[in-house]
This record gives C-alpha cells, structure tokens and sequence, in this order.
C-alpha cells in the first residue's frame, strides 16, 4: 500500500508530539498553584498538565501511565511535579512516585509543595552566604531560631540547617508540644537533629533570643513576630531573615528588598535579609529545577536537598 500524503503528515504529527517536553502536575488540593504553571512554562515546558484533588493512592496509577504512554524516547522529555500544601503528603507521594518507576520507564519528579522547599532553599542559602560575609562563618554550630517554626517553609529550613551542623529550634507561637512532635517527626524521616521551642509570649522570645546566632521569620503572611526591641536584646546574633512580604512585616526593621543590610541597632551589626530578596533566589532556584529535569540524561528526584544545592550556588553570586 502506498503511503499518503495524509499518513506522512500524521507521522510527522506523531514525532513533533513526542519531542515536546510535558509536564505532568499531581496536585492534592482542589487548586493547582498558577504559580507553579507559570514557572514550568518560563522554563519551557511545551505543555503543561495539571491535575487536582489528587490522593496519595492515586499517584502509582497516575505514574505509570506518565511513563508507559511515550516510548523511551519521549520519556525523557516527561516529567512530573508534586504541589499541594501539606509538606509530609508531598513527601508520600514523592515516594509513591519513584516506586512506580519501571525502568527504562523512568521521569524526572520535582517536589515543591507551597514552594516551601525552594523557598527554604533559597532562604538558608542566603543565610548561609551573609553569615560568611559577615564573618559569622558557614550554618555550622550555629543556633538557628525559626519563628513560624510549624509550617513547611520553617521545617525545610530547619530540615536544611540541621543537616548543616546548625543547632535549630522550630519556635511555635501556640505551644512548644506541636513543634517538639512536628521536629521528631522529620528528624526520624531524614536524621536530622531539629528541637521544638515555645514562643508563645514576648517574654518567652526575648528568653530565646539571648543565644541566637541566626534569627529567621517564617510565619503567616501579615504576622510580626520579632519587634526591633527584641533584635536589640540579641547579643549573639548575626543574621536576621523574614520570608514574610504583607505588611505588617515578619521582623521589624527589615525591609522587603534588603539583602545584607546592616541592623544598625543591634548589639553585634547584624544584617537583614528581606522577603522579595529572597524570593527572587526562589525564583531562580525554581526555574533552574525545572531546567534540570529537561536537560537531565537520567532521571532525577528534586526535593530540598537539591533544591539547597542550586540555591548556594545562585547565592554565591550575591
């Protein structure tokens, strides 16, 4: 049988469809973030896929037919990412993720749930160089206070710092149980070493903040829980850092685009780091994953840890 003009179109469909490079995002929330799509298409994905309301159990299938619907060629050019909000679910499904890979059969998976792990990431990096800088050294024995210290972005910055060699303290706001549970849960899921705090009144946090050698504000937007008069009761402290953008502002006294300024009114000069600067080394981080996973050979599975190794090099620049 002679081949058509129309077979030779519809085969030359078929290898266009399989160069693209798609992304497949596995969302347990009602929503999937237009924050997350945006980035994926920033960084080239030709197509975007996004699915809600996703269930743990859900994600083996979800996986398998990601893997098996492109051949071994178009696998690589397929990816997958896992959003949502609750930072020990994502873990799960990541998990679920890479036991369903069948190799050959086998895509890159990005992990980033409310962008905590690329906000952690980029956050702790940042720290980390302004420590330096500031002649504090690296994260190593330092004692890192994260107020906010129950959400996801104050656990991937502990998770971070502990692994560092820092002494970090998860400080909630409600009482220090929920924050020692939330500390030895992870500590047993990756050994680290984190510890809870109790940060429920100014008194408790002015107690703390006398052996701080890093401060850092991770709580719900438009919520300060460290006033200026609590950076001057801080003899140790190097480096103060505020991932809160909506007034009023996590830390008093940092503004949202500072980067290394100088608090001038605390005991030892310590240096601020502001929301906006550090969410534009998010951003960057973020984008850069993303690249990874297409340019990947092999696949790759992109939590914080990776997501910390591409932050430090960005801030390297700084």
């Amino acid at each position: 049988m002679n081949e058509t003009t129309a077979d030779r179109r519809n085969c030359k469909d078929r290898r266009a469809r399989n160069s693209q490079y798609v992304l497949h995002m596995f969302n347990p929330t009602k929503n999937v973030s237009p924050f997350d799509i945006n980035m994926a298409y920033e960084a080239n994905y030709d197509a975007v896929v996004p699915y809600s309301n996703v269930a743990l159990e859900d994600i083996p299938a979800l996986t398998q037919d990601t893997i098996f619907s492109r051949g071994p060629k178009g696998v690589k050019r397929t990816g997958i990412f896992i959003g949502g909000r609750d930072l020990g679910l994502s873990l799960d499904m990541l998990d679920a993720a890479k036991g369903a890979m069948v190799p050959p059969f086998e895509v890159s998976v990005f992990l980033d749930p409310s962008g905590a792990i690329t906000t952690a990431a980029a956050l702790m990096a940042c720290v980390e160089r302004w420590s330096v800088k500031h002649g504090g050294g690296g994260l190593k024995g330092k004692r890192v206070y994260i107020f906010g210290g129950t959400g996801p972005v104050a656990i991937c910055a502990g998770m971070l710092a502990s692994r560092e060699g820092a002494e970090a303290v998860l400080v909630s706001h409600q009482r220090q149980a929920i924050a020692d549970d939330l500390a030895a849960k992870y500590n047993k899921r990756f050994g680290t070493r984190m510890q809870g705090g109790e940060g429920s009144s100014p008194e408790g946090i002015v107690a703390l903040m006398q052996d701080a050698d890093i401060v850092l504000a991770a709580a719900r937007a438009g919520v300060q829980v460290l006033s200026a008069g609590m950076l001057r009761n801080a003899p140790r402290m190097i480096v103060a850092a505020d991932v809160n953008a909506v007034p009023p502002l996590g830390i008093e006294g940092i503004g949202v685009q500072d980067m290394g300024k100088v608090l001038a009114d605390t005991p030892r000069q310590a240096v601020g780091i502001g929301a906006l600067a550090v969410g534009d080394v998010k951003y960057k981080v973020h984008t850069r994953l993303f690249q990874l996973m297409i340019d990947a050979e092999r696949p790759l599975y992109l939590s914080f840890p990776e997501a910390f190794a591409v932050a430090r090099e960005i801030a390297a620049q700084l």
